[in-house]
């Protein structure tokens, strides 16, 4: 009887001892900030950009910025128009001349609304 008490006992030690952790614990935030965007873009214009860390970034909605989260959905809508999926494994560029142009017309607009935005 001695040993069920104190099986119960350790078990419910550690069952408590986690739903505190879980409890205390907040979820994790990943808030996508204009130099991650810009980052991206960058790679993206160097042809250095993986298909996956584009949708990670791009497919993510950003619910804490409206201007953010438009120029997200823009470069979105960019690769759906010039993205050219098939050939990143080549070392090609991710979208094609005229999309390459409309990126980078964006990472401009965006790299000067974050310098005006910071003085």
């Amino acid at each position: 009887m001695a040993l069920y008490l104190l099986v119960l006992g350790v078990c419910l030690l550690v069952i408590g001892a986690v739903l505190l952790v879980l409890m205390t614990a907040g979820t994790p935030r990943y808030r996508t900030e204009p130099k991650d965007l810009l980052a991206l873009f960058d790679k993206a214009l160097d042809s250095q950009v993986s298909e996956t860390e584009w949708n990670a970034i791009i497919g993510y909605p950003i619910r804490h910025n409206e201007y953010l989260d438009g120029v997200r959905r823009r470069a979105a809508h960019l690769m759906e128009l010039h993205g050219r999926r098939w050939l990143i494994a080549q070392g090609k560029p991710l979208l094609n001349h005229e999309g390459q142009a409309e990126l980078q017309a964006l990472r401009d607009h965006l790299a000067a609304h974050t310098a005006l935005h910071q003085k």
